[in-house]
């Protein structure tokens, strides 16, 4: 039977206590570990989310105690009033080892059924399980302490940027739809039968109004949603560290960024990061490293073939460099033991799962130097993609040729990391850069249309101003990434406050003067009354602390995370709702056939 919790107070967390608190008189509450009975003795290790301490019953405890103490199992939530005395047999993994509670009264606040998991870290049952029952996961030590790191993140983001002169504005969850890149989550009007609101995919516009308010400096850790496909750093709803600063320019926004950074890991972490961080042109990335987001914590860089093989017999290649591509590839060191012949058409395999058509290949062993295409080679030639390649005995060459430039890149880029990961070639640390100079305009080719590789309010660049009217792959934006081992954890740029400007980069976007002012209008309209230079971006806070615990996934830093399927399997959310809700709403719900 539970009973209250009157007259018995807490007075100290279970993992707080150490040798220097042996004779305290304290009241203890938390969740049962576990209940071991030895016949005259019964041990209770009791939890809470500081940790564990051992209840100790002997036979000087009141026997009522004694019995009740008995009855206890897994999950029981008490109450313990007792002294802290020396424990004989000391344990050495925990932190309270050196102590126990000997017991004097014992309350059972709470029975337990038993659970459908043990609750340790490294449970080995199925994350769907875990899942399903969250509020029993989350009593795990890793996952509580994960959501505490969490916290104290938020925290020290709060104190920067307050001492840092900024104000925190909440802006609003339900706003109007419009373009951002990713597709919205719609919410239907009652009241506007046929209308819709949007949930923020970011709070980009507003965050631009204050600044047009005069705010001068804006923080908000705000709610953001994205209706899209999910993978393991990405929810359909998550957290962002927004901010925008007026009167400034991109040195000033990435000066900030990297002191919050420096700020935050030396306060939670007590890890001290160089600062200022590398920089790297969008182009130069993508050439060295295949990616807008490299991992450079290992080397292994990308080289172009294309001067070496242009003349060359083999047709993937001439007619790859003859198309407008390009032959490029990375050079495996000491990989020929791992990266066997079987591997190699593994690897092959994934080339292809990202729309590849194939990877060519050099093994170079202590016997002889092997090749897929070395019979459509001369020797000078594959001596001088050797010598590019830097190969040397026990490496291997990986290639990729295509037509699309870009799609050589990113393949290559992926090539690299999953290399590297096989090759165990990625050390620890935090490796921080930016990303700079950005491409304006990318071409979207399920459209045929150029469309805002950022957002229309990107400002370009000074030196691209005279060239608006020509190419458009020539036009770069004053745009910015905050990349940290790999993962891109900001974005942000200085955005575009005169109005003639902003007219002429939607009409590069193909967008009428109508369109423009249908789904932009209240911006345009705000910058003709005095509006300030001003640029921010936004740091992705769940992507942040994943990356700072090392955490597998997202939803190991999130408190009731989706399943890939964009479900909660706790709630069985999206769920179906009562037919007359739809009715108020003026929506019938049409069933797939």
């Amino acid at each position: 039977m539970a009973e209250f919790l009157t007259g018995l107070k807490r007075s100290n967390y279970c993992g707080e206590l150490r040798a220097e608190d042996i004779g305290k008189d304290v009241v203890l509450c938390g969740w049962t570990q576990r209940q071991r009975d030895l016949g005259q003795l019964i041990f209770i290790d009791l939890r809470d989310r500081t940790g564990i301490v051992q209840l100790a019953f002997d036979d000087n405890t009141d026997r009522e105690v004694f019995e009740k103490a008995s009855s206890v199992r897994s999950e029981y939530v008490l109450a313990a009033r007792g002294v802290i005395r020396e424990r004989s047999a000391k344990n050495k993994e925990i932190p309270t080892g050196d102590i126990e509670l000997e017991v004097k009264e014992l309350r059972i606040l709470s029975e337990s059924e038993t659970p459908p998991f043990e609750i340790v870290d490294n449970c080995s049952t199925a994350e769907l399980t875990r899942l399903k029952y969250r509020y029993l996961d989350l009593r795990r030590p890793e996952l509580q302490n994960n959501i505490i790191f969490r916290h104290k993140v938020a925290k020290v983001t709060r104190d920067y940027f307050d001492e840092n002169g900024f104000i925190e504005l909440e802006t609003p969850m339900l706003i109007k739809s419009t373009p951002e890149g990713a597709r919205d989550f719609l919410v239907p009007s009652r009241i506007h039968k046929g209308s819709f609101y949007a949930l923020p995919q970011s709070p980009q516009m507003y965050k631009q109004l204050c600044m047009v308010a005069g705010f001068d400096r804006y923080m908000q850790i705000a709610r953001c949603f994205r209706d899209e496909d999910l993978r393991a750093d990405r929810q359909p709803e998550f957290t962002q560290i927004d901010l925008e600063m007026s009167f400034v320019d991109m040195e000033d926004v990435l000066e900030l960024g990297e002191g919050y950074i420096k700020r935050l890991f030396k306060e939670v972490m007590n890890i001290d990061i160089p600062v200022p961080f590398p920089r790297y042109t969008y182009n130069e990335v993508m050439e060295r490293y295949g990616s807008d987001k490299p991992d450079t914590r290992f080397d292994m860089e990308l080289f172009d073939l294309s001067d070496e093989v242009k003349n060359t017999e083999f047709a993937v290649f001439r007619n790859a460099i003859e198309g407008g591509g390009s032959v490029r590839g990375i050079t495996a060191k000491n990989a020929v033991k791992t990266y066997t012949r079987k591997e190699i058409d593994k690897m092959t395999e994934f080339v292809r799962g990202l729309g590849a058509k194939g990877m060519a290949w050099i093994r170079w062993t202590d016997d002889n130097i092997s090749s897929s295409f070395a019979k459509f080679m001369t020797e000078d030639e594959m001596k001088s993609i050797l010598a590019k390649a830097g190969a040397e005995k026990g490496d291997v060459v990986m290639i990729i040729a295509d037509t699309d430039n870009n799609a050589v890149l990113s393949t290559l880029g992926a090539v690299r990391t999953e290399a590297a990961k096989k090759l165990d070639l990625i050390k620890d640390g935090y490796n921080f850069l930016w990303v700079v100079k950005f491409p304006f305009f990318e071409f979207d080719k399920e459209s045929g249309e150029w469309i805002a590789m950022h957002h229309p309010f990107t400002s370009p660049t000074d030196d691209c101003m005279d060239k608006l009217e020509g190419n458009k792959g020539e036009v770069y934006a004053k745009a910015y990434d905050m990349v940290l081992n790999g993962t891109e954890l900001s974005s942000g740029s200085i955005r575009i406050t005169n109005p003639e400007l902003q007219k002429k980069m939607f009409e590069m976007l193909g967008m009428s003067d109508e369109e423009a002012y249908a789904k932009f209008g209240f911006l345009m309209d705000a910058f003709k009354y005095g509006a300030p230079p001003h640029g921010g971006m936004g740091i992705g806070l769940d992507r942040l602390v994943m990356q700072m615990l090392k955490a597998p996934t997202l939803r190991d830093v999130v408190l009731f995370p989706k399943v890939q399927n964009a479900s909660e399997p706790m709630t069985n959310a999206p769920a179906d709702v009562d037919p007359q809700q739809l009715s108020d709403l003026g929506i019938k719900v049409i069933s797939e056939q």
